[in-house]
């Protein structure tokens, strides 16, 4: 049985055909250009300790109607759907096309090839009073105005949210076998510490490094939830190929420290001094409605929504990596180690990919 993967490329996505590979599951990994960009993520796959000859390519769309596929699929185990258009302020209409649209289309195909759908969403989806904040209406969908939610949260964050709505009900009026992965920021790998450059965390560390941090956003009570990459990866695998599941996994270390601990933990291994001053998240995101300040300052006005003071029940997840004998590793280490792999990068080292 074979296990279809949209965003197999990402950075995500090739440490989870890694850990698939790793124990011989063979992976389709769909891209839009199979025929330059297969060799790349098999290498890839290598790299990270998997096995990339178990990976082959399907060409497809997330922008395209059904998905754009043409090609005859094999029998399907599960459906990974990794693919995203990820950029702050990603206009509606671009956002909706790929992430709203786009996943519906693979939750049809996951219906067609009675396969497990394991939809990746993020771990906002469990904070309701946002949500009510947004003004997404959580007993009627129906009665959202999502025009008005994409104003407040901006094109990515709300057509993350819009997808997860519609596929959940989609799943529900189906009978399709869908379980949903909520990751948090995602830090990088546990022991390389490898990150990619376009994660919020690297540039947030980015941020710190450059001096674009004299204070610390919010409160000594806001914190920005991590997981590590290697550990999202693995628990997105058993996801897929596991019997008993719950239908949602909050995959998030409730033992991430507040923001002011992990800029402290950063400022370490940059050897500098940590901020030590607050700056209030509403006049800081008033300072960024300045024109040209957000990209000054790499800070985006819908970033700082991931910022909160809310806590998580992470419960049900922590029984199923128990389950699994899997657990989260020392999230301070881990982000030692992705400072270090910051640094590494910014001083032209190569870095040595995790085995």
């Amino acid at each position: 049985m074979t296990i279809l993967i949209t965003g197999a490329s990402g950075f995500i996505g090739s440490h989870v055909c890694a850990q698939l590979t790793r124990e011989q599951l063979p992976v389709l990994a769909m891209l839009r250009q199979p025929e330059q960009q297969l060799a790349v993520l098999r290498q890839q796959v290598d790299a990270l300790g998997g096995q990339g000859s178990l990976v082959q390519a399907l060409q497809g769309d997330l922008d395209q109607a059904e998905l754009g596929l043409n090609a005859p699929l094999p029998e399907l185990q599960a459906i990974i759907h990794l693919g995203a258009r990820f950029a702050w302020q990603l206009p509606m209409k671009e956002a909706r096309r790929t992430n709203v649209d786009g996943a519906l289309a693979v939750a049809r195909l996951a219906l067609r090839q009675q396969a497990r759908l394991v939809f990746i969403s993020g771990f906002m989806l469990e904070n309701h009073e946002h949500l009510t904040r947004l003004g997404i209406d959580l007993v009627d969908s129906s009665q959202t105005q999502w025009q008005q939610v994409y104003r407040r949260a901006g094109g990515y964050e709300a057509s993350k949210l819009e997808a997860a709505i519609r596929v959940r009900e989609f799943a529900r009026e189906q009978g399709l076998d869908l379980v949903e992965v909520q990751p948090a920021t995602v830090a990088g790998h546990s022991h390389s510490g490898q990150l990619d450059s376009q994660q919020p965390l690297y540039q947030l560390i980015d941020n710190l490094a450059n001096g674009r941090m004299a204070a610390i956003p919010g409160t000594p009570d806001h914190w920005l939830p991590l997981v590590a990459v290697d550990l999202l990866a693995a628990l997105i695998a058993r996801a897929a190929v596991a019997e008993d599941v719950p239908s949602r996994l909050l995959a998030l270390d409730t033992n991430t420290p507040s923001l002011q601990g992990l800029l402290g933990k950063a400022a370490e291994g940059l050897g500098q001094r940590p901020p030590r001053r607050f700056l209030p998240m509403a006049v800081l995101a008033t300072l960024l409605r300045i024109p040209g300040l957000p990209r000054l300052l790499n800070t985006w006005p819908e970033a700082l929504h991931f910022i909160q003071t809310t806590r998580f029940d992470t419960s049900a997840t922590e029984v199923f990596l128990a389950g699994q004998g899997l657990a989260h590793p020392g999230i301070l280490p881990v982000i030692a180690a992705s400072t270090r792999h910051y640094r590494q990068q910014q001083q032209g080292q190569g870095t040595q990919q995790p085995a």
